[in-house]
C-alpha cells in the first residue's frame, strides 16, 4: 500500500515544525499515540507515557495540526486511488452521504424555486 517513507514526506510534513521547548515526538510515536487512544478509547491525558508515546496532549495537538492541515483527507484519496487502481473497491456496494455538507437554509425566493 503506502510505505512509511512515503506517507511521511506528502502527509505529514506541513506546518512549521520549530516550536520552543524539548524536541518534538516523531510524527510515527504520534501516530501511535493517536491510533492507541482511538483504539482503546481512552482520553487523552490517559495515554500512558510508559509506551513511548510521550504526552497524549502532544498526540491530541498533532492530530488537530494534521486534521487542519488535510493530512487525513490527502491519505483517504490516496488509498481510495491505489485501492481502485488495484481493483480492490465493490463499487456496487457504495452510498452516496451528502449529511455532512452544510446546505443553505432555505429558499431566497420561491417565484424563481424549480418546479417538479
Amino acid at each position: 500500500m503506502i510505505s512509511c517513507g512515503s506517507f511521511s514526506s506528502r502527509c505529514f510534513r506541513r506546518g512549521p515544525m520549530k516550536a520552543p521547548g524539548p524536541r518534538p515526538v516523531p510524527d510515527r510515536q504520534c501516530l501511535q499515540g493517536i491510533l492507541y487512544v482511538l483504539h482503546t478509547g481512552i482520553g487523552w491525558e490517559d495515554l500512558p507515557q510508559e509506551l513511548g508515546f510521550r504526552s497524549g496532549m502532544t498526540c491530541w495537538r498533532r492530530i488537530k495540526r494534521w486534521i487542519n492541515a488535510g493530512v487525513f483527507d490527502d491519505l483517504h484519496r490516496i488509498l481510495l486511488a491505489q485501492l481502485n487502481a488495484a481493483n480492490e473497491i465493490d463499487w456496487s456496494r457504495a452510498v452516496i452521504d451528502g449529511s455532512h455538507i452544510d446546505t443553505k437554509k432555505g429558499v431566497p425566493d420561491l417565484e424563481f424555486a424549480p418546479r417538479f
